[in-house]
């Protein structure tokens, strides 16, 4: 199934071209070289630890995006007793996708759903939740996490379950499973958050099936994930019944502000995992680019996770690069400034009404890229409300969304007509 229209397929294909050049010699001809699939090698080629059986991929992966592969009982989702097993059903799933090219990939995840009666209007409404930054390696994915209770999103999604939502939530490609993670690629976040949502009707939990209203969901990436899946959902989900999207802090457009800010900074590793991610979903081959002690540091980082964010801290890129610029000017000029645009968040209008919320002071992502994609979606006469949040920094803006989600969402499952505030931005 393709997501693209004829226009973006001709534009890909001229993208894809520009990039040959600068693609490793296997990079598209060894099918194990799709993160998400059995074998599937990283980036630089560096053996990934040992994943757990459930995370890995069978050789031959369902074509029906939102397919479930396998499931297994989750434990220590909310407690680490596992008490709450007794309230909840939460299930670990496998379930099919798609890379940013149509191909079949293996996606991991999971559901968690109140055990008690859904006492609201209509089915139970499921939340597909997209997950901030966690890192690159297979040990950040938070289906793992949260059995290990470090994922520091049960903080947003609890309240969600609280409110008796279901909850499902992608780990996305690559994460948990072969392969680098493809980190800021914007069609495979979409879909792989709009397949969960797919996957949480299929997965057999009492209650859930494809009648049951869907909300999107997510704050930095996750606000990527959820946004770009909001964009996708009309031509890529067409039979899911979204009444509503709720992002905030969205990395929307990676050309100029957000790369200047990161490098160098307590978060140079955000701009690290980008690069990564972007070269493993583009094959661009680090090599053109990086020099030897770039070339070194990129293994170490398809394996951070964001608790050990310190590591990779005020790393200059610099310094790492063979021309001596930041990568953000290579990232400025062709072929990788077509990356960034094909990446970019806002072209497209969101299928559903949105609230987007940005911190005024946000230290990660400027405020200026929120205020500009509520500008990009009211153009193209979405609904959206638009709340900036004076909490300051990029991590203080995460639990006043979270609230501001929970209100919007009860009004979308109500069935209360949506307002938006283009009017006044």
């Amino acid at each position: 199934m393709s997501i693209f229209t004829p226009r973006s397929v001709v534009a890909t294909s001229a993208l894809t071209a520009a990039l040959l050049a600068l693609a490793p010699a296997a990079a598209t001809a060894d099918e194990h070289d799709i993160p998400g699939t059995a074998g599937a090698a990283t980036l630089t080629g560096t053996p990934e630890p040992p994943r757990p059986a459930f995370y890995d991929p069978p050789a031959e992966i369902p074509t029906t995006p939102g397919t479930i592969i396998r499931q297994e009982k989750a434990d220590n989702v909310l407690d680490p007793l596992d008490v709450t097993s007794a309230s909840f059903d939460a299930r670990r799933v496998m379930y099919a996708s798609q890379d940013r090219e149509g191909r079949p990939i293996a996606v991991t995840g999971f559901v968690v759903s109140p055990r008690a009666t859904w006492l609201g209007k209509g089915p139970r409404p499921i939340i597909s939740f997209s997950v901030g930054t966690q890192g690159m390696g297979d040990s950040c994915a938070p289906s793992r996490q949260l059995r290990d209770f470090t994922e520091y999103e049960i903080l947003a999604f609890k309240g969600l379950l609280l409110r008796g939502y279901a909850v499902a939530l992608t780990d996305y490609e690559g994460l948990g499973t072969p392969g680098s993670h493809t980190y800021m690629v914007r069609a495979a976040q979409g879909q792989a958050v709009l397949d969960m949502a797919r996957a949480a009707q299929r997965v057999g939990v009492r209650g859930l099936s494809a009648a049951n209203p869907i909300g999107l969901m997510g704050y930095s990436q996750g606000g990527g994930g959820a946004a770009a899946a909001a964009e996708l959902a009309s031509s890529y989900a067409p039979e899911l019944d979204i009444k509503g999207t709720a992002v905030g802090a969205v990395p929307a457009d990676l050309s100029s502000a957000v790369p200047r800010k990161l490098d160098g900074s307590l978060y140079s590793a955000f701009e690290l995992y980008a690069i990564v991610g972007l070269f493993q979903g583009y094959h661009v081959d680090p090599a053109a680019f990086l020099n030897a002690r770039g070339l070194a540091v990129l293994p170490k980082v398809e394996q951070s996770c964001t608790q050990k964010l310190a590591d990779l801290a005020f790393v200059r890129t610099s310094t790492l690069t063979k021309d001596g610029r930041p990568m953000h000017d290579s990232f400025a000029e062709e072929p990788l400034r077509s990356i960034l645009t094909d990446n970019r968040i806002g072209n497209r209008k969101p299928s559903s009404p949105v609230l987007l919320t940005h911190s005024m002071a946000d230290d990660v992502i400027p405020f200026s890229v929120g205020k500009q994609l509520a500008k990009d979606w009211c153009a193209k006469d979405a609904t959206v409300w638009f709340q900036p949040l004076v909490t300051p920094t990029h991590v203080g803006g995460a639990l006043p969304t979270a609230t501001y989600a929970g209100t919007f969402f009860e009004a979308r499952f109500r069935g209360d007509k949506a307002t938006g505030n283009c009017a006044v931005r």
